[in-house]
Order: structure tokens, then sequence, then C-alpha cells
């Protein structure tokens, strides 16, 4: 696959595929890394005289209700501090963007808008694929975070452009390098996270490439239920088949699996620092503090995805700093990946005691875990 840095492109009308899924409380966008990590696409393309066609998801949309809540026209907002653009209302209306000059550009509503009534982007409908490809001579993928989805917009494009990568889906492949190649070990992955439901295959797929394997927060507390410890009221998935998973990891790899001893609870009114074996019935696990030192002390390689517990409460981001603090002490390459974990590092101040900070978030974790990307590879079939 081409390169946007090795080959220019100038004087085309570029369909440009981000990631603009950016948190958002209280209508105010809490995280802009995503935005401005893209910008150097961006402009570039601009300064190359092209027309850019920016395509990005936004949340979930799953019924029509779903729209008012989940529109790109925040993010909108945000680009015009950085660029002049204009608005694309419905993903299924382009025409807006025609006999317009060089050096323009627009953002499109959310792609995911055509999940409504049946699913177009997330199953990668090629006639959708075909119509967004008919207003473009050029198709750029720069959303890393989203190539894990197979979707219209961050693969199906592909089959009808010339398709580059741009510079921050380069940046990321290159500094993950060190995690897919694991030129020395030991090499200790650190999983935090409020559920584990979704993560029991990449899990595995860690252990398999790992030499340690760090659990802590939400994740941590179903493997503590199906090794028979008490949680409390603390979250748990309660899926049978993921349980059972659960519980055939642990036998196979127990040896790799590490976790905490000490636990932060609510109970009844108070907030309470409890060891595992004192965690009562009604207790709430909402955060866990790490010893690591001497489980990463000789390690060469750490990534990092996933906090301890409810950082963003004062009262439960003891665990989430105390980790920080040590991987900011030890010696070993760092790469940390997950819009939470880059929220924390950055909440507290950590920035510049990782290697690199990855923008995705599941896509990192499987590039990781199995060293390549659904999208990417579906892009690649294809040519």
């Amino acid at each position: 696959m081409n390169y946007l840095s090795k080959y220019p492109i100038k004087n085309k009308t570029v369909l440009l595929r981000c990631d603009f899924n950016v948190p958002v409380k209280n209508n105010q966008i809490t995280d802009d890394s995503k935005i401005v990590k893209s910008l150097e696409t961006i402009k570039f393309l601009l300064q190359n005289n092209n027309r850019i066609i920016l395509l990005s998801h936004f949340g979930r949309v799953k019924a029509e209700s779903d729209k008012q809540n989940n529109s790109l026209f925040i993010v909108f907002e945000e680009l015009k501090k950085y660029i002049d653009l204009e608005f694309v209302e419905n993903p299924l209306n382009l025409d807006k963007v025609k006999n317009t000059s060089e050096k323009h550009c627009f953002l499109v509503e959310n792609t995911r808008y055509t999940d409504v009534p049946e699913k177009r982007e997330s199953a990668n409908d090629l006639d959708l694929a075909n119509y967004w490809a008919s207003f473009a001579d050029v198709f750029v993928i720069d959303a890393f975070a989203s190539l894990h989805r197979v979707h219209s917009s961050t693969a199906g494009i592909s089959k009808y452009l010339p398709t580059y990568i741009g510079f921050l889906v380069e940046r990321e492949l290159e500094n993950l390098k060190l995690l897919i190649e694991i030129s020395s070990r030991p090499f200790v992955v650190i999983m935090g996270g409020a559920k584990v439901d979704d993560k029991i295959q990449i899990i595995e797929g860690l252990l398999n490439r790992c030499d340690k394997l760090i659990l802590t927060g939400g994740i941590l507390n179903t493997f503590l239920k199906v090794s028979g410890r008490n949680i409390g009221d603390s979250l748990v998935c309660k899926d049978e088949k993921i349980l059972e998973s659960v519980k055939k990891i642990l036998n196979n790899s127990q040896e790799k699996i590490y976790f905490t001893n000490k636990f932060i609870v609510k109970r009844s009114d108070s907030i309470e620092e409890v060891d595992l074996d004192q965690i009562q019935d009604g207790d709430i696990i909402y955060d866990n503090i790490i010893h690591i030192k001497e489980i990463i002390k000789d390690s060469e390689i750490i990534f990092l995805n996933g906090t301890c517990g409810v950082f963003e409460e004062n009262v439960y981001a003891k665990g989430t700093l105390n980790l920080l603090e040590n991987l900011s002490n030890c010696n070993a390459k760092i790469i940390a990946g997950g819009g939470d974990t880059v929220s924390a590092i950055s909440i507290f101040g950590y920035e510049n005691n990782f290697d690199y900070l990855s923008s995705g978030g599941g896509a990192t974790l499987e590039y990781v875990a199995y060293g390549k990307l659904k999208a990417l590879d579906w892009i690649n079939s294809t040519k």
C-alpha cells in the first residue's frame, strides 16, 4: 500500500477517512487529541491544492433516536478553529461538494447515520462505498483507531479509488513495531478497562505473545469472581460462555497472570482501602492499587491499555496514579493505547514519561495481539 508521505497527492479531490470519535461530556469535547493528530494530513493535502471530503463515524447509531446525540457537528465546530471548512448534513447527499474550488474542505455528517434503518456503513455496503467514492479521485485512510473494523468508509471505498495511508496511520504502524516485533524481552502487558466481555480473544492473543499479563480495572473483577473470590456487588460479567472462557484462560496461563491485592471499595456510605480477602458482600470495587515494581523490574517492553479504576473521581484515582508513577520510574520502553488510558496520562501529566501514546483503543489492542488490522487486510486483498 502507498504512503502519502512518499506519493504526494496534488490537485485532486480526496476522500479522507479520519477518526473523529472524540469523547464528549456536557456537550463539550473533553479530549481533542484525535482531531489535532489528524491535522498534519489535512493541512498537507490542502497545501497541495486538494479538495478534501472528510469522513468519520461518531458514537453508536443503532436507531433514529441515536442520531440527535451523535452528530459530527460538534467536531465541525472544533475543526473550524484550525481550518476553513463546510459541513455536509447528510452522508447520503454529497452534491454540495461538487463545483467547488480547490483547497476546500468538507466534513460529512456521521457515516454511521447510514446504519439506520438498515446497516450499510458497518456492514461494508459496497454500493455505499461506491457512492462516496464517486465524488473523489483518491482515498486516504488516516483513521488508525477504526482500522479493526471493515466498514464502507474504512475499507470499502478502497475498491473504487487509488488508496494511500495518511501520516497518522503511518506513524502508528511505525511506533507500534516495537510491540509487534518484540526484539527484546520480557514483554509485559498491563490491561485494565471496565468490562471483559468483548476482550476475551484479545486477552488470549496477548497471552500468546507476552511474558506477563497484569490485570486491573473492572476486567479483573471477572477473573477474581471465576477464581472463587468475593468481589461484593462490583461490576462483573455474567455471560456463562465468557465466564467459561475466563476459567480456561486461568487454567492455561495462570503463571503469566498477575494482579493486585489492594482495592478501594465503596462500603455503605464510606470509601475503604482493603485487601482482597477483606472484601465484603455489598462492597463495590472502584479502584485497585497495583504494586508492580517487582513484576516490571526486569522488563524491556511494556504495553499499557486501561486504567485501574474510575480515575476521573479523585477518591478513585489512587490506583491509576500509583501505576503511572511506577511506570514513569522504570527503564523499560513503554507504549500506551486506549482513549481512557491516554486521557489519564494527560490529566495526570505523564505524557513525557511514555515512549509513545497510541490514538487507537480496540485497534491498538488488536494490532498488538495479532499483528494485523482487519481493514488494512481487506484493502490489501482487493489490490
